[in-house]
C-alpha cells in the first residue's frame, strides 16, 4: 500500500491548464476563479467580453479568455485552438455554460428546445471531444458537466432543461465509459439552489426561496462558495478514481 499523498498536494493543481465555459458569471465564474486559485492556468469562455476582462484583470496573468458561443457546434473545433493557444492544451474541462427558458410544457417552441439542448447537452459532448485527443496524450484528464436537480426530477417550466440535464446525466456516464482508461475520469456536479444569476427568479420570490431552503436537508439554500469544494475535488487528483458519478451539492435536496 503506497503512502497517502500530502492533502495539499492532492488538491493542487499547478501545472494544469483549465478551460472553464460559461465563464462571464454566476457558478462558472466561481469555478474558473476557484481553479486558478488552486493553481491551474485558466482560461473562461463565454459570450461577454466585458465580463470576461474584468475575470481576467481580478484573476491575473494566469487567466485568459475566449468570446464565442459554445452552442456554435461549427466553431468548436476553432475554439478547442482558441482555448489551447495560451497555455497549452487544457486538461480540465468544466462545462458551466447553460441556459433554462423556463417555459411550460405547453408553451416549449421548436427554437427554444434546440438552443437549450445545443447549449446544455450538445456543446460539453463536442468540446470534450475535441479536447480529448491532447489528454489521452498527457494520461491526465479532468471533465466535469454541470447536472441540475432536474437531472432525476420534474419541476414545473422545466421540460427542455430537465431533458439536457437529464442527458447530462447519461453522457457523463457514456464520456466515462469512453474515456476513463486513458486516464480522463468524466464526472458531473450537480448544484442545489445556490445563490446566482440563473436562479435569480427563485430568490427574487421569499416564499419559494423558503419552501426550498425547508426541503433541504441542511436547512438552507446554497451560496456560490458551497460549491468550491465539490468542484475543486472532481477536478483534481483527489478524485482519480471517482468517474461516471454525479455529485449533488445541494444542502441534501435531493435526498428527501
Amino acid at each position: 500500500m503506497a503512502d497517502p499523498i500530502p492533502p495539499a498536494r492532492l488538491f493542487d493543481l499547478s501545472g494544469h491548464v483549465a478551460c472553464v465555459t460559461g465563464a462571464s458569471s454566476g457558478l462558472g465564474q466561481r469555478a474558473a476563479t476557484v481553479l486558478a486559485a488552486a493553481g491551474a492556468r485558466v482560461v473562461g469562455v463565454a459570450r461577454r467580453e466585458a465580463a470576461l476582462a474584468d475575470w481576467q484583470d481580478r484573476t491575473g496573468q494566469d487567466a485568459a479568455y475566449v468570446v464565442r458561443d459554445v452552442s456554435d457546434r461549427d466553431g468548436l473545433a476553432r475554439l478547442a485552438e482558441d482555448v489551447s493557444a495560451p497555455f497549452g492544451p487544457p486538461d480540465i474541462l468544466v462545462h458551466a455554460a447553460g441556459i433554462n427558458t423556463r417555459e411550460a410544457a405547453d408553451e416549449v417552441t421548436p427554437e427554444g428546445w434546440d438552443r437549450t439542448l445545443a447549449l446544455n447537452l450538445a456543446a460539453p459532448f463536442f468540446l470534450s471531444q475535441q479536447l480529448v485527443p491532447a489528454m489521452k496524450a498527457k494520461g491526465w484528464g479532468r471533465i466535469v458537466t454541470f447536472a441540475s436537480l432536474q437531472t432525476t426530477r420534474a419541476f414545473p417550466g422545466g421540460l427542455a432543461y430537465g431533458a439536457s440535464k437529464g442527458g447530462i446525466g447519461q453522457l457523463t456516464r457514456a464520456m466515462a465509459e469512453a474515456w476513463s482508461r486513458h486516464g480522463i475520469t468524466a464526472n458531473a456536479i450537480g448544484p442545489g439552489f445556490i445563490r446566482t444569476e440563473l436562479t435569480a427568479p427563485v430568490f427574487d420570490d421569499p416564499e419559494r426561496a423558503a419552501r426550498n431552503a425547508a426541503q433541504t436537508c441542511i436547512g438552507r439554500n446554497g451560496e456560490p462558495e458551497d460549491f468550491d469544494g465539490p468542484l475543486l475535488f472532481l477536478c483534481s487528483d483527489a478524485s482519480g478514481y471517482v468517474t461516471g458519478q454525479i455529485l449533488m451539492v445541494d444542502g441534501g435536496f435531493s435526498a428527501k
